[in-house]
């Protein structure tokens, strides 16, 4: 089966060699911009809202095809099901790790400490919304909500699982039956090749989405924020540091990678996510990046789009921190126990909003909401650094997917070693 193609086309690929520099000399200039003229960084949010559009526009095509093609050329259903089963019991064991950590971390630093703020008396105007959604997450509307309506319905809504659900049940029937079906596979793979031409169109436009984002974040929040609330901001950019380079750097050791090269190999996607702070603008690119570097089609295209709902480890770092952030701020005590069954409501509820726009912040509502604990109205307090710590938690979530679809490929015996080894070492330049 030949490989995808790249998330760029050919004679792009110079462009595409200093892609992550062109995106952050954008992201410097927008926050420039929103710190110097903050309206007029305001007004940028277009641009960064349309190239995350035009991104979102093209997964569940992406998804689709990569899943289709990879599980009925994969003609094992019984391998596909045991691909699936050690993805989740990944991501639960690292998701379990993250939220740990942030306990943790959370406990020693105790960001929130002597605020001393009175719940009652917080304006939550602007964090309603928010609470609204929160209170309408549960875990049984999440695991329905992964049925769609209808076949056409999950592509025009985009939901990610609704799309991933249709392609296995697409590529099982597909597999089972037989040659007929070649002239269908081959239909889907060039169909493949097409959107991900489209996406090395799209990705030019990066720094200017890149630079929309930043402006709007910077004029929009301002700087201020970040002096009054640093502590919690530090506390959460820390933990998240720790985890990447401690937890993830360790699996990646023990698998026989090194994180740091598998980085650099992806640091166009690190900058794309980070820079527009939505890290499915860089799930196209990753999806093509893994199989180029050795991992099997059809590993990559069950374990990337599976862990971008399932395997949320920045969000998980962030949801304990800001949670015991709200606690401390408002003097509320949590005892070991407490705290225990605080972690976890935040297993469940960290996969609950998936795919929604603000989902940590409707996360950590729906998470205060469950508890009936901590109030839910000292959201107000970190609303206005909840976009600065998007960074970080997308950041995150990046790497630890990436990990993730590496070890599990190593893990099936779908990865070519050889050729990753090559690739990562920079002895050889990726199939374009």
């Amino acid at each position: 089966m030949e490989p995808l193609p790249a998330a760029v086309t050919p004679g792009v690929t110079k462009k595409r060699d200093t892609l992550y520099l062109q995106v952050l000399v954008a992201v410097l200039l927008g926050a420039l911009l929103g710190y110097v003229k903050p309206t007029w960084g305001v007004a940028m949010q277009p641009l960064g809202d349309g190239f995350i559009k035009l991104i979102k526009m093209l997964i569940a095509p992406i998804i689709f095809t990569t899943v289709v093609a990879g599980i009925a050329g994969m003609g094992d259903l019984k391998r596909m099901g045991r691909v699936g089963a050690k993805a989740l019991i990944y991501f639960e064991i690292v998701t379990t790790v993250a939220l740990l950590i942030g306990l943790v971390v959370a406990n020693v630093f105790q960001p929130g400490a002597g605020m001393h703020a009175n719940a009652a008396t917080l304006d939550t105007k602007s964090v309603a919304s928010y609470i609204n959604a929160g209170r309408e997450q549960s875990t049984v509307a999440f695991f329905l909500n992964i049925i769609p309506k209808t076949f056409v319905g999950a592509f025009a809504d985009g939901e990610i699982l609704q799309v991933l659900l249709l392609a296995i049940l697409f590529g099982c029937a597909l597999g089972r039956i037989g040659e007929h079906g070649r002239p269908v596979i081959n239909l889907v793979n060039e169909i493949a090749r097409v959107i991900f031409g489209i996406v090395g169109i799209v990705t030019r436009f990066a720094p200017l989405g890149a630079f929309g984002a930043m402006g709007f974040t910077i004029g929009r929040f301002g700087v201020h924020a970040l002096v009054s609330l640093g502590q919690v901001l530090a506390t959460v950019y820390l933990t998240c540091f720790l985890f990447v380079f401690l937890v993830l750097g360790g699996i990646a050791r023990a698998a026989g990678f090194s994180l740091w090269r598998v980085m650099k190999y992806i640091r166009d996607e690190i900058f794309i996510a980070v820079g527009t702070s939505a890290s499915e603008s860089a799930l196209p690119g990753l999806m093509a990046k893994m199989e180029q570097v050795g991992c099997a089609r059809s590993v990559v295209g069950i374990v990337v789009p599976a862990g971008y709902s399932f395997n949320l480890d920045g969000t998980c770092i962030y949801l304990t921190c800001a949670a015991l952030f709200v606690a401390q701020a408002t003097d509320t005590p949590l005892t070991l126990v407490q705290q225990l069954g605080l972690l976890g409501v935040m297993l469940i509820t960290s996969k609950g909003a998936a795919g929604i726009t603000g989902s940590g912040f409707i996360v950590l509502a729906a998470t205060l909401e469950t508890t009936g604990k901590i109030p839910v109205a000292g959201l107000a307090i970190i609303y206005g650094v909840d976009r600065f710590m998007s960074e970080i938690r997308t950041f995150t979530n990046l790497i630890g997917n990436t990990v993730a679809t590496l070890v599990v490929a190593k893990w099936e015996g779908a990865f070519d070693a050889t050729k990753a080894g090559e690739i990562l070492a920079g002895r050889i330049e990726p199939p374009v």
